[in-house]
């Protein structure tokens, strides 16, 4: 490896000798002359650069006399140009606004823009491309700032998640073409059910901090925004068929018909993903489609889409304990007795290893289907004013199954059973645990520009319905149960509704002023009886005012600076509801986003101040609910602040380093840790609790850093060596190393090359070598304690390990 690395080096030092040539151009808007700032630039070798805010951009280091370019603005016409070198003057270029309006229009409400003053990142559909192997989106969005994965199957196919900034998903808005993502009721993003997405999304925006107004909740760490496929004015097709270790397959079949009269667009795609995943057992069996019909006038935009997914996984959720992963065999014999594990238990707990699944039951899986439906209506209403409405329906359904073993009957609502003279109290026995939910609203927005003026007043309207009911599907003992009984049923409803207006004003070429409010109701209602047999009744509303103010300043034609101050309100989540000792509040914060960015041709650099301070933030106690859930509570005062930033240099015509670093500080004032103490024979039950101050907020690294080097040997074909660095984290609050995840540094390697015929227009390989040097880390976990009297000491950490090296390569054929 480290050979490879000099050569590179080598090669690239020795390519600066060879003769190189620079260009520069200004790109404009065709109608009225206007810059055009953030305009794509690239070349037919793939460099490439955007332009400045006078609109100018400049290619240096270039092996050619003469470069074709391609120059992509949204809203307006590709234009492809030759620039000449050895001209003395600018070339101008001048782009056609689109005769239509473009699909931009219908996400423009919920995306920052170049003046905004937040903090954001964005994906181009080419450097999602670049990433996709079929795992799931946020292993695609891993290198940009302050953002940490994970994977319950080890391999990132499967249930994923994400934290950014420390703030998980719960806390992290997700939009899908401006509707919201995020279950209403957990407020999580359960990536899973719609596998595959990423070949179906134009272009990704990551906000970091409250970010701009938008729909839906949780917009309190991070915003994650997507748009879906955007039309193709030629038909086309590609097929995507790529293997990889741990049995990995995925095959992606696309099709569309370009552009039909001028005015009609169809899309659509097929997916299929397996893989038996780096953890026992934790098989993945996913299937997804998607397919929009559009059509395209001059002032109106109306487009259809529907997109979903089934999932079927072997859970993998309870983790490996730490006895294990250090094979402490004193450790796991007190985890076997501490968690009075029968003969086949044991034996798998001694003998699995780094890759240990608790589960041993055939068809311990998670089985769900997800759809989701959008009607998208665009329409020019003046000259300087766009309306935009989005209707949409989601329909999830589907279960978990476990096998239990020895549970009471009485857990059940079931009469113990009478055999002769023997009373049975306990079973074997298998159960189902479902939810049926319907989610849909309307979604709105009117864009004004005009002059020194943009305005947006958007909003929404949802309702979420879902029914949570368990059965059990088999029984040792049967007692009085019946295969569809439900053990227990409830109801969770849930209104939300919100408007904002958001308003740029540019006072001169350098100064804009933002402000932004959003007024937001929530009604929520829970009623039945819950998996523990408790009667829920709750019934809440919240109303909340959300605003958010900044400026933006253009120092020069390169350097500007923003400032943001945003309060943000919250809801708590439903386990919240049912499970938090005493009623939860909602929680508020307080960002402060101060930054500074720097745009040439070949350097892009952002630097940005955060603070984050929280009233009522909920937080992890220490304990678990039934099924090892962990359970919250608010404390009164928390913050981060921390300082993050990224940059793009391109180093030369080979060579492109991509790069950014989070250093954070992450604080809870005073904390109060929750034990249970069962007494020294079990038959008691006292809560013991320990108090702490200034302790660091759990998943929360205070550097976080990643690094995309990039080398382009020849034309088409790239060298990515990507690294990451999670510093350590603490599994709860209270700063004790003996319950933390260790930092870790892994390294991946990609090979992409494009390759294009007669006969096949684009023919693409890829190869990813994950974690090449084979780091033994964990990127997740939970930790639980309890007491039997003062002599009896349990405290277990549990673990998700991820995958030492392995690989994915892949195949893409596009006509």
């Amino acid at each position: 490896m480290i050979r490879l690395i000099l050569s590179m080096c080598l090669t690239a030092i020795a390519s600066l000798s060879y003769a190189q040539y620079a260009i520069n151009g200004k790109v404009v808007d065709s109608s009225n002359g206007e810059p055009l700032i953030g305009a794509a630039v690239t070349t037919d070798s793939g460099t490439g650069t955007v332009t400045n805010y006078k609109g100018e951009f400049a290619l240096n280091k270039l092996s050619k006399e003469e470069v074709e370019v391609t120059v992509s603005y949204v809203g307006f016409e590709d234009q492809r140009t030759v620039i000449n070198s050895q001209l003395k003057k600018i070339t101008i270029i001048e782009l056609q606004p689109q005769p239509f309006l473009a699909d931009e229009i219908i996400v423009s409400a919920t995306r920052a823009g170049d003046k905004t003053p937040t903090t954001s990142s964005n994906l181009s559909k080419e450097e999602i491309e670049k990433q996709n192997f079929g795992q799931d989106l946020p292993f695609m969005l891993n290198w940009t700032p302050s953002l940490v994965t994970t994977s319950d199957a080890g391999a990132g196919i499967g249930y994923t998640g994400l934290r950014i900034r420390g703030s998980d998903a719960s806390r992290i808005n997700v939009t899908i073409n401006g509707v919201p993502l995020n279950d209403s009721e957990s407020q999580g993003v359960f990536w899973v059910d719609i596998p595959d997405i990423a070949s179906s999304t134009q272009n990704i925006q990551v906000q970091r901090g409250v970010g701009t107004s938008t729909n839906g909740a949780g917009a309190f760490g991070g915003t994650i925004n997507l748009q879906t496929n955007t039309r193709k004015n030629k038909p086309y097709a590609e097929l995507i068929n790529a293997t990889g270790s741990y049995n990995t397959w995925r095959h992606t079949l696309g099709l569309g018909t370009g552009l039909i009269d001028n005015k009609w667009s169809v899309d659509a795609r097929v997916s299929k993903i397996t893989s038996d995943g780096y953890i026992d057992r934790a098989t993945s069996d996913l299937s997804s489609y998607y397919f929009s019909g559009g059509y395209y006038g001059e002032k109106t935009l109306i487009k259809a889409i529907v997109f979903g997914g089934s999932e079927r996984t072997y859970q993998s959720w309870y983790g490996t304990p730490e006895a294990v992963l250090e094979n402490d065999s004193e450790g796991i014999e007190a985890v076997i007795a501490n968690n009075g594990l029968d003969d086949e238990q044991a034996e798998n707990i001694r003998t699995s290893g780094r890759t240990f699944n608790w589960y041993l039951y055939d068809n311990q899986v998670d089985d769900y289907k997800q759809d989701h439906y959008q009607l998208h209506i665009s329409q020019e209403l003046a000259k300087d004013l766009i309306g935009n409405v989005s209707l949409h329906y989601t329909y999830g359904r589907g279960f978990f199954e476990q096998y239990r073993r020895d549970d009471d009957f009485s857990d059940y609502a079931l009469p113990d059973v009478t055999i002769g003279d023997t009373t049975i109290t306990s079973t074997d026995l298998v159960r189902r645990r479902w939810l049926d939910n319907d989610f849909y609203g309307f979604t709105y927005s009117f864009n004004y520009e005009k002059e020194r003026w943009s305005a947006i007043l958007g909003g929404a309207y949802n309702q979420y319905r879902g029914d949570h009911f368990g059965e059990i599907i088999w029984a040792e003992y049967s007692s009085t149960a019946f295969i569809e009984d439900r053990y227990y049923d409830n109801d969770g409803d849930k209104d939300d509704f919100n408007s904002y207006l958001r308003v740029n004003y540019a006072i001169d070429d350098r100064l804009s002023l933002y402000g932004d409010v959003q007024y937001r109701n929530v009604q929520y209602d829970i009623e039945g009886v819950d998996n523990d047999l408790r009667n829920l009744d709750e019934s809440t509303a919240f109303d909340f005012f959300n605003p958010k103010f900044g400026l933006n300043y253009v120092l020069n034609d390169h350097n500007s600076f923003y400032a943001s101050y945003a309060v943000a309100n919250r809801e708590p989540v439903r386990s919240d509801f049912i499970d938090s000792p005493g009623r939860p509040q909602h929680e508020t914060m307080r960002n402060l986003e101060v930054g500074y960015r720097l745009l040439q041709s070949d350097l892009q650099f952002n630097a940005n101040f955060y603070l984050m301070d929280y009233d009522n933030q909920l937080v992890l106690t220490g304990e678990l609910n039934d099924v090892g859930s962990a359970i919250r509570t608010n404390v009164a005062d928390s913050y981060r602040v921390g300082i993050d930033c990224n940059s793009a240099w391109s180093i030369d015509r080979k060579w492109k380093w991509l790069a950014n670093l989070t250093l954070s500080r992450n604080k809870i004032r005073q904390f109060e840790e929750v034990i249970y103490d069962y007494g020294a024979n079990f038959d008691e039950f006292n809560i013991i609790t320990n108090q702490y101050e200034d302790t660091d907020i759990s998943f929360s690294p205070n550097i976080i850093a990643g690094s995309q080097l990039l080398y382009s040997p020849v034309s088409n074909f790239e060298i990515g060596l990507l690294s990451k660095y999670v510093g350590e984290q603490y599994l709860d609050n209270t700063s004790n190393e003996a319950r933390s995840i260790d930092s870790y540094m892994v390294h991946d390697l990609r090979f992409t090359y494009l390759l294009k015929t007669n006969f096949i227009p684009e023919l693409g390989f890829s190869l990813l070598i994950n974690n090449i040097a084979s780091e033994k880390y964990a990127s997740n976990g939970y930790t639980f304690g309890y007491q039997g009297g003062d002599d009896f000491v349990v405290r277990e950490n549990y673990y998700y390990p991820q995958a030492e090296r392995n690989f994915l390569a892949s195949i893409t054929l596009k006509f």
